[in-house]
Formats: structure tokens, sequence, C-alpha cells
């Protein structure tokens, strides 16, 4: 009963008529379609040319030519809308087609995917697929070959008989006379005229007859309005009566006039062009459609497809070409048209313009008609996809959504605009009727192209119609109907089978506006909104209870329980957040989900996400209590802090809070509790600071508690110095300045509310100076630049403030060089600026300076020192005198000062004893030496100077780094050898190291690992070389000597003589051809090294005779 119930509503909403276009759901706003290619209107106009071109000479362009090569904007690939893996696929129930068809791939399974359920709806209008079997069966009519719908349905079969069903799926008529079957062959084509009272029927053997649906009379049977032996493929109405198009199998196109004349109907037909100039494989009427009064109810205007182009031309008032464009795709597919009207929005308005898309093998173009008057039609080209299947049919369901079929018979559901396919039907069992026959032309022969006959083999023109945004599919024996469920009906269908987690995500997405395809909700948004919102909480209901009841784990460990309920969570408290319902969250889920502990306890612990987030701002105060008891009981009270400060107060019990928060240093609470609960900045402020003085002024060790509260209280202060509200959020500008005012008033009091007797002035400043001069500092650098300051009595509190800071850390030593420099800093920065109101005595600075390099003070040198830098950099060089400045850096020993100064006077041969003499910088010498030698723009006397500091340092600059050393001579003094090794002459140690750095310098140069200009080292400094190094490493020497031939070998030989290195030495002779002297060398070391081994097994007397007769041999 409820499928028949389900079909014969179905049926009836097929038939009956729908309202008008809602704008809400087939708007088409053309500035925010997905467009990827920059598109010029002009480059589609057709070319204004003295003759126009005509349909035969664009048929007859060699499909090759490059004037008609796809538009460049199109040559991108578009985004594919593709199968994604988070898609949900449901098993194929294992029917297969039993037919004879083309043969087909394997099928894949229909996809859902859980973001947008199911979208189209499947019924079987079992009372018409009953009676085309009972047809077959008992009157012999034959299998379903052709369809046309409108008001009623027209069912063609292969024998020629045509059926006609109303809207309760009664047959009405079996048109049919006595030479169909026989003569006429099998129906190919069927079209409706507009008020249902004709039928076209075009035939297999290319004849066509009119019937009256009134009467169920033939009113004429045509036979020559083509050439005979061709089927009919195509056969449409216009919008004239009196006018029809059809094409046939041989690729020509007819239009075929009706006439009567003295009461006798007759018919003639004319050839808008010839299949033997391009063959026509699609043809498509535009109908007037829902349009009033606009410039193309003159124009009757109709799209075609070849196997290369698409073309669009108007009928009436004469035959022209508006458009055409290249079409490309594989030789087993046909090009595919499809028509519909929608609202573009433009600049002007809105208006409601027909878009084309046209397509073949896997790609779809969208092309837009802009009609302004009858004589000015133009095409835009709007959008291309790309999808990852094979194309067999496609057309409009309504003005956002396609629906395709593919060559494994899958319907796909694709939203135009965003380029998202939304759902996927195998559409397999329903044994689509093809026309591959037809365009075989069989019935007459097979009197067709190759080209046509492979391309036929996927035809379902006839077998596929759309109506009023359904699509009914003919089957071999039954007749489909998919339809776009309501937004109601795809949350039901998923309700239903307890998908309850993607039913609420997609009744989400309805309410917020980002669903696809949707159909049956109100214009107006309130009212949509509302409409949603009850609905998704009927479905929470549900969900809470099948999750507290039916599908809570019963067997195994905790774990599967707490996993459970994570899951289930955070799904209601995400639906109630979003349709601001949470009055329903902490009311019945709640109250559901309190019945279970541990449902309880991960209910509270999931709010956690959503309150850090801001989007839970109140809670109710019974769930609040069991919240914070939950903290408390998990001891995790830093979460709890994290939790109150983004919480409204209204929703805590504020006395327990504040006591919790003070018991477990829960600063950010407490100050957050007392600013928002009664607007009291102050209290907390001097509260902490009360806590952080105790431990500063009295110099006890500071622990990680008052550290953590220190840092606190200085974002706190300034915060609320620069109009922020403390931890997130802004203050209300109605309370901003007395807060402002009031904090700097608590921070400069001269004593607190109860001070000791020992308490120093302004103890609130000392602290925060203290604990942190610098940050303190910047903080109130950042209150100076608000806007209050700059008012008199601003600019008054702000000198006060400056008095109040010198006061306290200049008049007594208790701070640190860097703190008092980080104060001196901070006010010439002050000072700096263009508006600066500040006044500092001159003398305050030249103390400042005087303490800081106070020569007798030796400790804290490098803070003393960092910080006068600071100063410097801060206040400029005009607020000393540099002179004396200069004389009190020296005296310091302050070198970077010192440079700093020399630098500017470019005394750069100063700026280098600076470095020299600094010991923590002696390294960067070399650097400076070699920018100040390279730049141009340093005069030459002052080159002159640097070079000889330069050489006068050379002894220091070796002890430094003999590599870099060396390196530096080669590259920037390369003039300089003779005079470097003369000053280095009379310490031999620093010699050898130089020219060890320079010697290893020349070998990486020559290795490829230096890049710079190679210096030319004499053999003399060779020699030298190797001189030093039989005094100072003459276990070596040989190594070396080996290694290189860029000494004088007589020379050396001497050397290594007078040095005594008898290695050297044998080697140096067997270069030099003296083979005997080198081995009496070596044996001689032979002997000496045996007797030195022997000498522990000899008394004195027989070690003597031994080397006695060592020297009575001969050779010796």
């Amino acid at each position: 009963m409820a499928e028949s119930e389900e079909e014969s509503s179905c049926l009836q909403q097929v038939y009956v008529e729908k309202q008008e276009l809602d704008d809400s759901e087939d708007v088409l706003d053309l500035d925010s379609i997905d467009v990827r290619y920059e598109i010029d209107d002009r480059e589609f106009d057709l070319p204004e040319v003295s003759v126009p071109q005509s349909l035969e000479s664009i048929l007859n362009e060699p499909d090759d030519l490059p004037e008609i090569e796809e538009d460049p904007l199109f040559l991108e690939q578009a985004e594919t809308a593709s199968v994604t893996s988070d898609a949900v696929s449901f098993a194929n129930n294992g029917a297969t087609s039993g037919r004879s068809t083309p043969s087909r791939q394997v099928r894949k399974d229909s996809i859902q995917y859980p973001l947008h359920g199911s979208v189209l709806r499947h019924v079987v209008l079992r009372g018409i697929s009953s009676q085309i079997v009972s047809a077959a069966e008992r009157v012999n009519a034959g299998l379903p070959s052709a369809m046309a719908v409108s008001a009623v349905v027209a069912i063609g079969s292969t024998h020629g008989v045509v059926l006609i069903f109303d809207p309760k799926q009664t047959l009405k008529l079996c048109l049919s006379n006595g030479q169909t079957r026989e003569q006429y062959g099998a129906v190919s084509a069927l079209a409706l005229n507009n008020d249902c009272t004709r039928l076209l029927v075009g035939h297999a053997r290319g004849q066509i007859t009119m019937w009256d649906l009134t009467t169920g009379k033939l009113l004429r049977t045509i036979t020559d309005a083509h050439q005979p032996g061709s089927a009919i493929l195509h056969i449409q109405f216009t919008d004239d009566p009196t006018l029809a198009i059809f094409s046939d199998s041989g690729g020509s196109v007819f239009e075929l006039n009706f006439r009567r004349l003295m009461g006798v109907r007759g018919s003639d037909s004319t050839c808008i062009f010839s299949g033997s100039r391009g063959e026509v494989c699609s043809i498509l009427v535009l109908h007037a459609g829902p349009l009033q009064d606009h410039p193309l109810d003159d124009l009757s205007i109709m799209a075609l497809a070849t196997m290369s182009k698409v073309i669009v031309i108007t009928i009436r008032p004469k035959l022209r070409v508006l458009f055409h464009h290249p079409l490309r795709g594989n030789s087993n597919t046909l090009p595919l048209l499809a028509w519909h009207y929608v609202f573009v929005q433009q600049q002007t308005g809105r208006t409601l313009e027909p878009v084309l898309a046209f397509a073949r093998s896997s790609t779809i173009y969208f092309c837009q008609l802009v009609c302004k008057s009858p004589d000015n039609v133009q095409f835009v080209l709007l959008q291309k996809l790309t999808v990852p299947y094979v194309l067999i049919h496609m057309m409009w369901i309504n003005a956002k959504t396609l629906i395709t079929v593919d060559s494994l018979e899958r319907m796909h559901l694709v939203d135009v605009r965003h380029d998202e396919e939304l759902q996927v039907l195998d559409v397999g069992d329903v044994k689509l009727v093809y026309g591959s026959s037809h365009f075989k032309s069989l019935a007459t022969g097979g009197n067709v192209s190759p080209a046509m006959a492979l391309a036929g083999e996927n035809a379902c023109y006839q077998s596929v119609a759309l109506f009023r945004g359904q699509v009914l599919l003919l089957g071999t024996k039954s007749l489909h109907v998919f339809t776009i469920r309501t937004w109601f009906e795809r949350i039901n269908y998923l309700a239903r089978q307890e998908h309850y987690v993607e039913a609420l995500a997609l009744a989400l997405s309805f309410y917020e506006g980002s669903a696809r395809a949707v159909i049956g909700l109100d214009s107006n948004v309130e009212k949509r909104k509302g409409l949603i919102a009850s609905k998704l909480l009927r479905v929470l209901y549900e969900f809470v209870e099948a999750s507290a009841t039916k599908n809570v784990p019963t067997r195994g460990a905790i774990h599967l329980l707490v996993e459970h309920y994570e899951s289930v969570m955070p799904v209601c408290i995400e639906s109630c957040i979003s349709i601001d319902r949470t009055d329903v969250l902490f009311g019945d889920v709640y109250d559901r989900f309190s019945q279970d502990f541990v449902a309880k306890a991960l209910f509270l612990e999931s709010l956690e996400p959503y309150i850090l987030d801001d989007k839970l701002r109140h809670i109710a105060p019974a769930v609040m209590q069991e919240l914070v008891e939950n903290y408390e009981e998990r001891k995790e009270i830093d979460d709890l802090e994290r939790l109150i400060v983004h919480l409204d107060i209204m929703s805590m019990n504020i006395d327990h809070i504040v006591k919790l928060c003070w018991k477990h240093s829960l600063y950010d609470g407490i100050i957050y509790i007392f600013n928002q609960s009664m607007n009291d900045y102050i209290s907390p402020l001097e509260e902490l600071l009360n806590i952080l003085m105790d431990s500063i002024l009295n110099k006890k060790d500071l622990t990680d508690k008052v550290v953590k509260l220190a840092n606190k209280v200085l974002v706190y202060v300034s915060c609320c110095l620069a109009g922020r509200a403390y931890p997130v959020g802004d203050i209300s500008e109605s309370i901003m300045l007395q807060v402002k005012t009031s904090v700097l008033k608590a921070l400069t009091v001269l004593h607190t509310k109860q001070p000791a007797e020992e308490e120093p002035v302004y103890p609130y400043l000392r602290t925060l100076l203290h604990y942190s001069t610098r940050e303190f500092l910047n903080a109130l650098a950042l209150a100076f630049e608000e806007p209050e300051f700059e008012s008199e009595v601003g600019r008054q509190q702000k000198q006060r403030i400056v008095d109040i800071l010198l006061q306290i850390m200049v008049d007594n030593m208790e701070f640190s060089p860097t703190q008092v420099g980080a104060l001196f800093t901070f006010l010439a920065r002050q000072m700096a600026k263009a508006a600066n109101t500040i006044y500092v005595s001159r003398m305050l600075f030249e103390q400042v300076l005087e303490y800081l390099s106070n020569p007798n003070d030796s400790s804290r040198h490098e803070e003393r020192e960092q910080a006068l830098i600071e100063l410097l950099h801060a206040a400029g060089l005009q607020q000393f005198d540099e002179e004396r400045l200069l004389a009190l850096a020296e005296r310091a020993e302050f070198y970077r000062v010192c440079e700093l100064l020399y630098d500017k006077q470019h005394q750069y041969d100063k700026v280098l004893s600076c470095y020299l003499r600094d010991t923590s910088r002696q390294v960067q010498a070399f650097r400076f030496i070699e920018i100040v030698m390279s730049n141009p723009a340093r005069k030459a006397a002052e080159k002159k100077a640097f070079r000889r500091k330069v050489l006068e340092s050379i002894e220091l600059l070796v002890a430094i780094d003999q590599q870099q050393t060396a390196e530096l001579l080669a590259c920037v003094f390369p003039d300089s050898m003779h005079e470097v090794t003369t000053r280095l002459a009379h310490e031999p140690r620093l010699l050898y190291a130089f020219l060890t750095g320079l010697i290893d310098y020349k070998e990486s140069q020559a290795i490829g690992i230096k890049k710079k200009e190679g210096i030319v080292i004499g053999s003399d400094v060779y020699e030298q070389y190797i001189d030093l190094m039989c005094e100072f490493d003459p276990a070596n020497v040989c190594t070396y000597v080996k290694s290189t031939d860029a000494y004088r070998l007589e020379n050396t030989l001497e050397i290594c003589k007078k040095h005594q290195v008898m290695d050297a030495m044998a080697h140096l002779l067997e270069k030099s051809g003296q083979v005997h002297d080198a081995f009496v060398i070596l044996l001689q070391v032979c002997i000496y090294l045996l007797c030195r081994c022997l000498s522990s097994l000899f008394t004195p007397r027989s070690r003597k005779a031994l080397l006695i007769s060592f020297q009575k041999t001969e050779i010796l």
C-alpha cells in the first residue's frame, strides 16, 4: 500500500502544474558562479562582416582548421566533479540486464555523500510498466522504443504502436494502423505539442505521422519529408504549432510546415542542411517557457550538434547563425544538448535568460544567451566542467542542478554552481532503452556513415525525458521517475535509517544555507530557519534517546562506553548551539544524559572546546555548578580557569567561584569575575600587587607561583591601560576612560591602604619596576599613545608619572644599571617624538652617564655598557657632550660605545683598535678590515691610515687567527708580504703561524675551495717556512717537502742539514740524485736507533766495543 501511494504521489507530481520559478531556488547569480576564466563577451559574438556566415559555411569547415580550435579560455582543465573517499557506498542488488543492448563496462555501486544524504527519490510507475508488458505480450505491441512526456505520457514501441497514458497511469489511447508494423517499423522519435492535442511520431523507416490526442485519429501521414531510407532520430514541435523540426540518420535537419487549405491537411518540408556537409546527431528547440514580453518572443531558436561542433541558429523569422563552438570527444560518444531558463543577477537587475549546456565525452560547457533585441543576440561562455566518466545523456533538473547519465548506466546529480557531485545512482536495473539500431538505420539496410553508427552505440535520446523537474527513464519493461526529495524528505530518509548524525548535519546545512539542491523551503529566512530548527530538534530527540538506550554498548570494557558517548556529545552540542537552542541542550538533552554517570561526565567535558571557542557563552547555573564540581574532582583546576574567563558571569555562583579561585591561585579567574560582575578593575589589582610586593620588596626567592602572578599582573596592567579586557575582549567604551584613570591612580599611590612602617613610597610602582623594568615601561609607553594623554590634563599626568619614575629609580641605588638604563631609554624615546611634552633635566642624563660609565665599578660591566648603548640609540648623541662621553667610555673600557663614536668621526683605525682590545669581539676585526678597505666611499687618506694601523697590529691579528690573517693579507694587502714578514721576524713562532696560514690558504685555492684571486708566493717564502718548520715542527718537515716542489732543492737541503732533520735530508738527497749519500744517512739513523734499543742489554764497556766495531765498518 505504501509503495502504491508513493507511486501515485510521484505521478501526480509529474503531471500537476507546479508553481512558478521560486526566486530562492532558480536564480543563477552570475557574480557568484564559479567562473574560472576571464570572459570577454566580444570574443563570442559573431564577427561583423558584409556577408553573414551561413550554416553551410560553418558545417563545411574542416574539423582541423585552427580558427575553430577550442577557445583558449577553455583549454585549462576545470575542477572535476569527482567521487570522493568519504562517500557512503551501497552494494548493488545483483540484478543484471538481460536485454540485447550495447556492451557495457562493469557497473559501480551507487554513491551517497554523507554531506548531502539521499537527494534523489526513485519510483517505478508500476501501472504504466505493467501495461507496457501486457501490450507486448497480448497484442504484440513490441518493446518500448521511444518516449515523450507532457500532460500525458506517450510511449512508442518497436512494432510502431504508441500507448498514451494519463497522469493516473490509465491507458487512454493505443495509436496504430494496419500498415504501421509492416511498412513503418519501430517508433524512433515522439513529440507532443504545447497543449498536448497533437502527437508527431517518427518511424525507423523514415515516415512521420501526426495524431489527434483528443480523438485518437490519424491526421497526417508524411512519407516524403526527407530522403527515403533514413530513420527519424529526432522530432520536435516549436512554439509555432504549424512548425516542427526533425533530423534523420543521414545527419540532415528539416523544418516541417503544416497547412490546411479548403479542409485538406497538408505539409511541406525544407532541408535546413544536408547531412553530407556534416552529420547532425542532436537537435533541441528553445521554447518560450516562462518568458513574457521578451525579445525572444519574435525568434524561433534551435541548437544542433554535429560530431565536432555546436551551432545555435534562428529558424524564424529567417535562418541565421547565432553562435558556434568546437566540440571534441571520443569517436564512440554523441553530443548532448540541454536548454534551461535561469534568473541571472546582473548590475542592472535580475533577468530571466536561457542557458545552453552542451557536452560530449566528459566535458560540459555552459553558455548564456543574451537577447537585447531580435537583431542583437549574444552568447557568453560561463563555465566548463570536466567529469570523470563518459556522458551518454544530460539534462537540467532545475536552475542550479544537472542530471547526467554515464556509460556505466549511473545517474549523477551535479551542482553546477559549485562543481560538486551530490549523489550517484546505479540505474542499470532500469534496463534503459537504447536507440542504437535507429542511428545505424538497420530498418532500412544500414545506409549510414561508420562514424554515425559507432557514435550511436550509446544513443538514448528518446528514452530519457524531463518534465517539470522530474526525470523519466524508459526501460525495456518499465518506466521510472527520479525526483529531488524535499528538504524534509531528505532528513526523514536518513532518520528512518537511524543515520542520525548525517541527518543532523544535513539539517544544519539547510539551516546555514550551505546545502545543495534544496527543494521546498520558504524564501523568507526567518520562516525557513524556524521550520528547519523544529525538524532538527525532533531528530535530535530521537538521536539522544537512541544514544542513551538501544545504541549503548551492553558488553565489553568501559572504554567502549566512553568512545560511544564521546562520539555522541559533540553532535548534540553542535546542533543546539548552531540553532541557538542552548535551553534544549541544558534542558532535555542534559537531563537525559545525566541519568548515566559516564554520559553526564562526558557531556560536561565535551563542553570545553565550545566554551574556549566562544561558541558557548552561557550555561544554565545548575549545569555550571556540575561543571565546576566535575573539574574539581578531576583536579583539572587550570583547565577550569580557562573556561571561567570565557563564560557569561551570570552562569556562575560568584561566591563559590571566587573562593575556588583564591584557593587555587586562579588569578585570571579572579580578575575576570571582579571585572565582569562588578566592573571592579582596582580591587583585584591591589590584592595581587600586595601578594607580589611581599616577595619582591622583601627580596624573597621568586617561586614559580610568584613569577606566574607577576607576569599576569603586568599583562593585566598593560591591557587596562590600552583599553582591552583581560584576558580577552575589549573594555566597554562607556567605562574605558574611567578604567585607565583608576588603574594609573592605583599604581601611583604613595602608600598602600594598610602600609607597614618600613614600606617605601610608591610601593606598587616600585614592585613592578623591580620585577621587570623593561616590560612595565613598554606597557607605559603603549598607554602614553592613547588619545587621553594628548589633552592638557593627560600631559600633566604623563609628566607626573615620569617624575615619580625618576624619583624612584635615580635617587637611590637599589636598581641595577640595566634598569636605570632602561628608564632613560624609555624617556629618551618619549622625548624624541614630535609631540613630546615631557621635560627631563639634561643634568639627569649626565648623572646617568656618570653612573653607567663609572670605572671604579667593575661589576656588571657588560650590562652597564649595553644600557648605555641603548640609551644612546634612543636619545641620540645630541643629548651628550661627545668628547666627554668618549673619555668616559675609554676610561670605562666600553669599547662598543667608543666604536660608535669613532665610526661617526671616520676614525676607522681607532675603531679597529676597539675591536682588538675587546677580547669578546676580536675575531670580528677581520670582517671590519675587509669592509673598510672594499668601500669605495672611504677616502684615500682614511684608507692609508687604516692600512698602517692594520700592519702595526699584524702580530695581534696573527695571534687571534693565523688563517684569517693570511687570507686578509692575500686578498686585501697582497703587496705587503715583505713588510709583514719583516715585522714578524723578531717573533719566529708568530711568523711560522702566519706562514702556515698563508700557505694553507694558497693550497685551498689550488683545489678550488677558495674562489678569490690567488696570491703569488716566492720560493724564498717557502724556504723560510721550511726553515721555521725545522725549528718548531721537525717531525713534519719530510712530509711537507714530499708534498710540494715550490722550494729550491739546494737551499732546502742546506736548511735541513743545518737543523739535522735526517729523514728530510735523505729525501732531498735522493731527489737530487745522491742516492748513496741518502742511504748512508738512513743507515746512520738505523744504527743510532739500534744502539738505543740495545743499550739496555750491554754494560758500558760492551757498548763501547760495539760502537768501535760499527765505526770500523767499511761502509762508514
